[in-house]
């Protein structure tokens, strides 16, 4: 086989996808195709059970800045539009309450100063401070149990949308598929991507491809296709992966704790799974694994190539992990794995949700989980707490850790303007037609798109039209969201 066409990209998970049906629905770019080693979209990182399902706006994750989540809010809107408009039966998605959860006074007075003072009451004008009372009417195995002389209080929002990252990476596909000169190949593993004066040369294993541009929406395996290329030479990953515990129904939304500084993984929350609201996970666990791909041995030599085994990879390495915080918790998150013993260490974790919880109400997620790439610059000896985009005359490699499930369309939009320059602007975007079918459909306090099921949200009642209705790693995710199917260089979110 041997195709020509005008853009090339590599991974069909939600980063893929969404660049694939951004293009496809917004532009007047006439051939684009999507290549993607598994038979199937969204096989890895983006699978349900591989992310943690969550759809992050920076309300309730306490890790971010003002600054932080006034970037990701814009993308969560982008997508949470694209759910309203396209997802009415919830098959998608679901909508419950969201909260981060105090415990104690000081816990309590760090979300009161988060809300009142640091701005995010102002930023986000549906979250709202409740307390005992009301967490309890919303979430009573929150409260049953606990302390009645603990300070309790949580910043709650109806915001909580719980996301199939997988089907909605489909969706993006099959939309994109309803426009002429749109080619997706599944099962096909891109081998090489080579530059040459006309173009590129994209090598599978069922034959090449010629493109004028190509964009790398691979994860992990970004920076290996970036590295064989000579790119992205002053950069390495730390991959981690997360994993989960699984109780019986024990919440009705998600229930976040408050973030340990200086750790770049979401702290431990709960939620009812986004297909069965039957069961409660708790989690993400987040373990260094030295591979790509979690469960896939064979990317451990993908993992070699990206981390180069230079020694600034090394003293890089020894710089994050020796930190303070950092180093205890990379030991702790390795006990989780323990049969028997793990679970009884994550116990306290799933108290701080749920007082009530027995080690006999929890068990480990077996095959949940996937692998969050978080980067290293190695210049600075530290990690590099945002995405990467690297970029090259025509090509565009993307590595998107968590929360890159949330930002996609987002994520998308950005890539999409540095496409079009790379055909030097002859071709273009329609961005207003991309904003009405995405977050023009997003519900506000000022009933901009609101209907009577969202006030129902918004009181932290579940829409009657929903669904009955994710884990790891991701882009956000991994946790989160967040991640991307892998598509490796040399076999394989």
């Amino acid at each position: 086989m041997s195709e020509n066409t005008d853009l090339i990209i590599v991974g069909g998970g939600i980063s893929g996808a969404s660049l694939l049906y951004t293009v496809a629905k917004f532009t007047d770019i006439d051939d684009v195709t999507l290549i993607e080693k598994e038979r199937e979209i969204a096989a890895i990182n983006s699978h349900r059970t591989n992310n943690s399902q969550t759809l992050h706006f920076g309300d309730i994750e306490t890790n971010y800045t003002l600054e932080k989540a006034e970037e990701v809010k814009e993308g969560a809107e982008l997508l949470a539009g694209y759910l309203e408009g396209t997802d009415p039966d919830r098959e998608m998605h679901s909508k419950r309450s969201k909260m981060v959860l105090g415990v104690g006074d000081e816990e309590v007075a760090k979300l009161e100063e988060r809300y009142r003072e640091n701005g995010f009451g102002d930023l986000f004008p549906k979250l709202r401070e409740i307390g005992r009372e009301e967490i309890e009417e919303l979430e009573p195995k929150v409260v049953e149990g606990r302390d009645p002389s603990t300070e309790l209080k949580a910043l709650q929002t109806p915001d909580g949308y719980v996301v199939d990252y997988g089907a909605v990476a489909k969706s993006f596909v099959d939309a994109a598929r309803e426009e002429e000169g749109v080619g997706v190949h599944l099962g096909t593993a891109v081998e090489n991507v080579d530059e040459g004066r006309d173009g590129f040369t994209v090598e599978t294993d069922d034959g090449d491809f010629a493109a004028d541009a190509v964009v790398v929406a691979a994860g992990s395996h970004s920076l290996q296709f970036a590295k064989e290329m000579g790119y992205g030479e002053h950069m390495s990953l730390l991959p981690v992966a997360g994993s989960f515990f699984l109780a019986d129904d024990l919440l009705n939304g998600k229930v976040y704790t408050l973030q340990m500084k200086k750790l770049p993984f979401a702290a431990v929350h709960g939620d009812a799974d986004v297909h069965d609201d039957g069961v409660t996970r708790f989690g993400p666990t987040a373990k260094l694994v030295p591979t790509l791909e979690r469960g896939r041995f064979s990317t451990a030599s993908d993992f070699a190539d990206v981390f180069g085994f230079s020694p600034a990879s090394v003293l890089s390495y020894a710089n994050i992990l020796s930190d303070r915080i950092l180093f205890p918790y990379v030991v702790r998150n390795l006990v989780y794995d323990l049969p028997e013993v793990g679970k009884r260490a994550f116990l306290p974790n799933v108290q701080k949700v749920v007082p009530t919880v027995d080690v006999d109400d929890i068990e480990r997620a077996k095959g949940y989980g996937g692998v969050r790439p978080q980067i290293v610059d190695t210049k600075n000896k530290e990690l590099d707490m945002g995405e990467a985009k690297i970029t090259g005359d025509g090509i565009l490699f993307n590595i998107t850790p968590s929360p890159g499930a949330s930002t996609a369309l987002k994520n998308a939009m950005t890539d999409v303007q540095t496409v079009l320059d790379f055909f030097d602007e002859d071709h273009e975007f329609d961005e207003e037609a991309f904003r009405e079918a995405t977050i023009a459909n997003f519900p506000r306090v000022d009933g901009g798109a609101e209907t009577d099921a969202d006030e129902d949200d918004d009181a932290g009642v579940e829409d009657d039209t929903e669904a009955e209705d994710d884990t790891g790693a991701e882009d956000d995710d991994a946790e989160d969201d967040d991640s991307d199917d892998r598509v490796p260089a040399k076999a394989d979110d």
